[in-house]
C-alpha cells in the first residue's frame, strides 16, 4: 500500500505507540488526523509531525463518547475531503484479578478498549468506503494471544478486538477495505504506569504490579510504530511486534491449553 499523500485517522496519539504510528507516517507523507484526550501530549505529537511537511489536524476527545465518535468522521471530512486508514490505537490498562476488579471499572476498560473500536470503526466505514485502498488497523495486544491471570478484564477486550477485526476482515472480502489486527509485546510506553488499581489492593501491592510489568517494556515505541506501519503498507492481517509476541502466538499455537504452565516455568528460570 503506497501511503504517500494518503490520509490517516489515528486515536491515541498523544504519545506511546500512537505517536510512534504517527511519525512513521508522516515521514511516509502519509496526512493525519490526530486523536487524544491530553490536550499538550497531542499537540506535541501534532507538532512533531508538521514538522516533517505534511497536513495535521488535532481532534480532542474522549474515545469512550460516544456523540464524539460519531461526529468526529464528518470533521475529518471537513477538513480533509477523504480517509483511506483507520488506526483504531486508544487503549487502558486495568490490573486485577476478576473478583478484585468491580463492574464499572470493567465496563470502563471495554468502553475504551472494544465498544471505541466498534464504533468508530462503524462511523468511519462510509468515508472508507469511498477510497480506492483503505485499511482498518486495530490495536490488541500479546495479552489478546494469551490470557494471563490478573489480566481478565484487559485481556477480554483485547481477545474481543481480535475476533471483531478477522470477523470484520472476511466480511470485507471483495471490498477496497482490508483489516490488520495488531499484537504487540512488551513497548516501553506508560500503559503499565497508567494503569487503573482495583479497589481493595494495597499501594505496595499496585506498585510492585507495576514494576513487574514495567520490566517487561523495552522496545521503543517509534521502533513498534515503524514495524505496524510497514505491516500496514505489506497488508499484513496480523501484524506481531516484537519477538516476545511472535514466540507467545508460536507457543500459544502449539500448547492452546498448557501455554501459562510453560510460561510460568520460563519467567522461574
Amino acid at each position: 500500500m503506497k501511503l504517500e499523500d494518503r490520509m490517516a485517522l489515528i486515536t491515541g496519539t498523544g504519545g506511546g505507540i500512537g505517536r510512534g504510528i504517527a511519525l512513521a507516517l508522516a515521514h511516509r507523507g502519509c496526512h493525519l488526523a490526530l486523536v487524544d484526550i491530553n490536550e499538550d501530549a497531542l499537540a506535541q505529537t501534532a507538532a512533531q509531525c508538521r514538522n516533517l511537511g505534511i497536513r495535521v489536524t488535532t481532534h480532542l476527545l474522549d474515545v469512550a463518547d460516544r456523540e464524539a465518535i460519531r461526529q468526529l468522521p464528518a470533521q475529518v471530512h471537513a477538513a480533509h475531503g477523504y480517509l483511506d486508514v483507520l488506526i483504531n490505537n486508544a487503549g487502558v490498562a486495568l490490573g486485577g484479578t476478576f473478583e478484585q476488579v468491580s463492574e464499572a471499572d470493567f465496563d470502563w476498560l471495554m468502553e475504551i478498549n472494544f465498544h471505541a473500536v466498534v464504533r468508530l470503526t462503524r462511523a468511519c466505514l462510509p468515508l472508507l468506503h469511498q477510497s480506492d485502498d483503505a485499511r482498518i488497523v486495530n490495536m490488541s495486544s500479546l495479552y489478546g494471544l494469551i490470557s494471563p491471570p490478573g489480566q481478565t478484564a484487559y485481556s477480554a477486550s483485547k481477545f474481543a478486538v481480535r475476533g471483531f477485526s478477522n470477523a470484520l476482515r472476511h466480511e470485507l472480502e471483495g471490498t477496497r477495505i482490508g483489516v490488520s489486527v495488531v499484537h504487540p509485546g512488551g513497548v516501553a510506553t506508560s500503559i503499565a504506569k497508567s494503569a487503573r488499581a482495583p479497589g481493595g489492593v494495597t499501594e505496595k501491592e499496585i506498585e510492585e504490579e507495576r514494576t513487574r510489568h514495567e520490566k517487561l517494556l523495552r522496545m521503543p515505541p517509534e521502533k513498534a510504530g515503524e514495524i505496524i506501519v510497514r505491516g500496514l503498507e505489506q497488508r499484513r492481517p496480523r501484524i506481531l511486534v516484537g519477538a516476545d509476541a511472535k514466540a507467545v502466538s508460536v507457543l500459544e499455537r502449539l500448547f492452546p491449553v498448557r501455554y501459562w504452565s510453560i510460561l510460568q516455568r520460563a519467567i522461574r528460570r
